[in-house]
């Protein structure tokens, strides 16, 4: 009798919370809305934790009280990096104490140097938020990915699919063409169009985003990466 053929173990994707959505609620109302959605993860906006100003202490306390919940802190809200040393590496320390896997962010354009000094020192994976057509400086994730080639490869995007299809970019193409340095990804959908400078956010599979295709998309990455 053949032995039975292997199975393949199933890919996963990570999902989690941008606590943008629930900003109005407190931290703890947050953890528990988490939790009711049963996901593992979660990424704090500045309403939960402000990762620029902060103390250490308050942002490991934040950490900690997610993992006592069986949390992930897989992300940040968008931190602001100046093109400033003090400002930049308090804003490390203090994702350090948290223990955050990825800081979203966004840094000068003139600061990625010292950003880049403190991703090694800090050995921290970063991810730039692309912000659509509103945002001169990292519209789309063609304008982040020129920003980061020649930087370390812990330097990587946030792929947030609804700016980036309003700065004209298609959302599926993208995880492929960027995925090398990909390192987290907002998943929404809208009816607003290429161009528009207002979001329209409305419930995922009721808008214009191909909400399937990315997740196609993404587990070929996964695949790809094993």
């Amino acid at each position: 009798m053949p032995a039975p053929a292997a199975v393949a173990a199933p890919e996963r994707l990570r999902f989690g919370l941008a606590s943008y959505s629930t900003r109005m609620l407190s931290l703890d109302e947050t953890i528990a809305t988490v939790k009711v959605l049963r996901l593992a993860n979660a990424a704090l906006y500045k309403a939960h934790c402000n990762w620029e100003t902060a103390t250490i202490d308050e942002c490991r306390a934040v950490g900690e009280k997610l993992r006592d919940a069986g949390i992930g802190l897989s992300g940040s809200g968008v931190t602001a990096l100046p093109n400033d040393e003090a400002k930049v590496r308090k804003a490390f320390e203090n994702v350090r104490a948290a223990g955050m896997v990825t800081m979203v962010c966004k840094p000068e354009p003139a600061a990625l140097p010292l950003v880049e000094k403190f991703v090694r020192e800090f050995d921290q994976k970063i991810a730039i938020h692309n912000h659509g057509p509103e945002d001169k400086v990292y519209p789309s994730p063609a304008s982040v990915w020129a920003a980061i080639e020649p930087f370390d490869q812990r330097i990587g995007l946030c792929l947030d699919v609804g700016h980036a299809m309003r700065a004209g970019a298609d959302p599926v193409a993208a995880v492929g063409q960027y995925a090398s340095r990909l390192y987290d990804l907002h998943l929404k959908d809208s009816l607003a169009i290429p161009g528009a400078t207002d979001d329209i956010p409305v419930e995922i599979g009721t808008g214009r985003i191909d909400i399937g295709g990315i997740l196609r998309a993404l587990l070929a990455v996964a695949r790809e990466k094993g």
